[in-house]
């Protein structure tokens, strides 16, 4: 009988399945263009709604998803972490259907360090030297743009300013993660359905309009959506907080190389320079972390 497979070989495949599918995720956003993006994200809303239901179904949850209900605190933290999560989708589809996957991957590239930046500013973590000169790297990648183009990469801060700030507030709510994805597919769904039902009192829906393979990815968004949370959840149950932090780069690689190799989006060498800034950065933040779980000599990580 062949042996069932290490935790942490099943989480290092749940992780790598989850990533790649964010790391992907452009391509299912582009069959889906001649959808409008507000359009879009509220199906992406209404079906998330119905594939969690199941989940939470199957996974037995609904006690937790009670629980939960029972806080005001962590209902006010969901309904405002609903809406950060709903801008996020709205920006990333509005990005991938308007020719900007690589500047959304650096978006994602720098979600980590700002989310050591948020640490700093809102629990006042102590920022160690290399994760500072990271961040400096990063700063100095976004200001190459402003010289060279005129501009700040908007659409990559708003990215990850908008996933770090949900990201905060889920940490600080005491809620597991599908029950938490579960309340704010809920709070959201209800505007999300009352636009769609306008567009379809209008005539102008794309859902019975647009043929079959359009409303079987509609459909589908639900499952995309929620499926590389699970995946996430498991693997981040099994695996070092350092294997996962490498991990997580796999999606933003992705969707770097769709927009550079398959969308042929622009990519200058000012766009190399910042690119290598925020990479070193990145690098610099990886290294950083995995040296500290490393014991010192009396078997505790490093806390400097």
């Amino acid at each position: 009988m062949p042996s069932l497979p290490s935790p942490s070989h099943a989480g290092i495949a749940a992780g790598l399945s989850a990533f790649l599918i964010w790391g992907l995720l452009p391509m299912y956003w582009k069959a889906l263009a001649a959808v409008a993006p507000l359009e879009l994200l509220c199906h992406r809303i209404v079906w998330s709604l119905v594939f969690l239901a199941l989940l939470v179904t199957l996974r037995r949850g609904w006690p937790g998803v009670a629980h939960a209900l029972r806080s005001r605190r962590d209902v006010l933290l969901l309904a405002l972490s609903s809406v950060l999560v709903s801008g996020n989708w709205f920006l990333y589809i509005w990005a991938v259907n308007n020719g900007h996957v690589v500047e959304s991957s650096l978006g994602y590239y720098i979600n980590p360090l700002v989310n050591v930046l948020l640490g700093f500013v809102v629990f006042r973590d102590r920022l160690r030297r290399v994760q500072t000169v990271a961040i400096l790297l990063a700063a100095a990648g976004v200001l190459n743009m402003v010289w060279h183009f005129g501009r700040a990469p908007w659409l990559a801060l708003a990215l990850a300013g908008s996933f770090g700030l949900y990201g905060l507030v889920r940490k600080v709510a005491a809620v597991e993660s599908i029950n938490g994805l579960f309340f704010e597919t809920l709070v959201l769904t209800l505007p999300a359905s009352a636009y769609l039902w306008l567009l379809e009192a209008e005539g102008t829906g794309a859902l019975g309009h647009l043929g079959w393979s359009t409303d079987l990815l509609l459909a589908g968004a639900g499952v995309v959506t929620a499926t590389p949370l699970v995946l996430f959840a498991f693997a981040a149950r099994r695996l070092r907080l350092a294997t996962v932090g490498v991990l997580q780069y796999l999606a933003p690689t992705g969707m770097f190389l769709l927009g550079v190799f398959v969308y042929r989006e622009p990519f200058s060498p000012a766009h190399m320079v910042t690119f290598l800034l925020i990479w070193a950065g990145v690098a610099l933040y990886t290294a950083d972390g995995l040296r500290s779980l490393r014991p010192a000599r009396g078997g505790a990580p490093r806390q400097d």
